[in-house]
């Protein structure tokens, strides 16, 4: 399976408070929140799969910082944007992003600030040139609600 990095695009769609497992309670606006994520693993980008299949069926308990905002009834994945590399490029796609975002969300295995920042409006284009400045060229899929 071919190796990336991804970004989720999440659209929350009313004011809660989420319980992170044990990064314990966070607040989320209504507005869009990027997660910065890896697919370096053995799995490569049948990983942002079983994120899309995770939001959709909650087929287990929430394990990682993004399991448990997907969760969350008020939180939509509207899409992905993925890009295949080999190189260890998840932080510096987080620092292209950049901007106001959780503390400590999705960063524990990292000197980042966090993983996940937050928008006001859909962030689609501004994703896209993060990638472009990390030198990838980003893939959007779009996730249906079915």
């Amino acid at each position: 399976m071919d190796k990336g990095v991804y970004c989720l695009l999440l659209e929350c769609t009313a004011s809660q408070t989420i319980r992170i497992g044990a990064l314990g309670e966070r607040e989320f606006a209504p507005g869009w929140y990027l997660y910065a994520g890896s697919a370096l693993g053995s799995g490569g980008l049948s990983r942002v799969s079983r994120h899309i299949r995770f939001y959709r069926e909650q087929y287990r308990r929430p394990k990682w910082h993004i399991d448990y905002l997907m969760a969350d009834a008020s939180a939509r994945l509207r899409k992905v944007i993925y890009a295949k590399t080999k190189e260890d490029l998840e932080c510096v796609l987080a620092a292209a992003i950049g901007g106001d975002g959780v503390p400590e969300f999705g960063c524990s295995d990292c000197d980042c600030a966090t993983h996940l920042f937050y928008r006001r409006t859909m962030p689609e284009a501004e994703v896209l040139a993060a990638f472009e400045r990390t030198g990838l060229c980003g893939v959007v899929h779009e996730v249906d609600e079915t």
